[in-house]
């Protein structure tokens, strides 16, 4: 049998967002010291993990594109990350990354790439990779691209915000309803652990 995984946003559920007062914005941390857990993903992972599912990092990461950071700062992130997951008795299996943009800044990085969540390119590939069911899997993320990456390639999908009438109203506009709605990575980690392992087609 396939296996099963929980794919995974980065940005407002494994860690933080970051507020940037001089700009007014609420993006990605741009340095390793900016990089914070989200309180209690740990546990959440530890759960899932538990409730027999692969963990796969799928995450848009355009701040290269962008010039906030460089991939050296990009990469210096992701080696914090791993180690304050490591503290929590959390590894990740896999971890995908798009650094596309199709307004990049960066030359190199500025396409209209089948990666970049809305699209499902990522999670294919994973799929591809680690013998995933996709149909058995659940995308979870904070943002209504992760579920429409999640939708079109045939996963559950849980949604972690506070659902309130102008959310509601662009999902409607997107067509971009989840399967469930969480307040916090815990609940969201719950709502996976009493899925059936077994789930009818759509």
């Amino acid at each position: 049998m396939a296996n099963r995984a929980v794919l995974l946003d980065r940005d407002g559920i494994i860690d933080e967002m970051v507020y940037y007062p001089d700009q007014g914005i609420v993006d990605s941390p741009f340095t390793a010291k900016q990089f914070v857990l989200t309180p209690g993903i740990g546990a959440a992972l530890r759960t899932m993990k538990a409730a027999g599912y692969k963990l796969v990092l799928v995450s848009n990461q355009p701040g290269i594109a962008k010039k906030h950071m460089t991939m050296a700062d990009f990469k210096k992130a992701q080696a914090k990350m791993r180690r304050l997951l490591a503290a929590e008795g959390v590894e990740l299996d896999a971890e995908y990354y798009c650094f596309h943009h199709p307004q990049a800044r960066v030359a190199a990085y500025r396409a209209d790439c089948a990666c970049r969540k809305p699209k499902p390119g990522m999670l294919l590939e994973a799929a591809r990779d680690l013998g995933l069911d996709l149909r058995r899997s659940v995308m979870i993320g904070d943002g209504l691209y992760d579920v429409l990456a999640g939708r079109r390639a045939g996963c559950r999908t849980i949604l972690v915000a506070n659902l309130n009438g102008t959310l509601s109203a662009k999902m409607d506009e997107l067509d971009a309803h989840p399967d469930f709605v969480a307040r916090g990575v815990a609940e969201a980690a719950d709502i996976v652990k009493k899925m059936p392992p077994e789930t009818p087609p759509r």
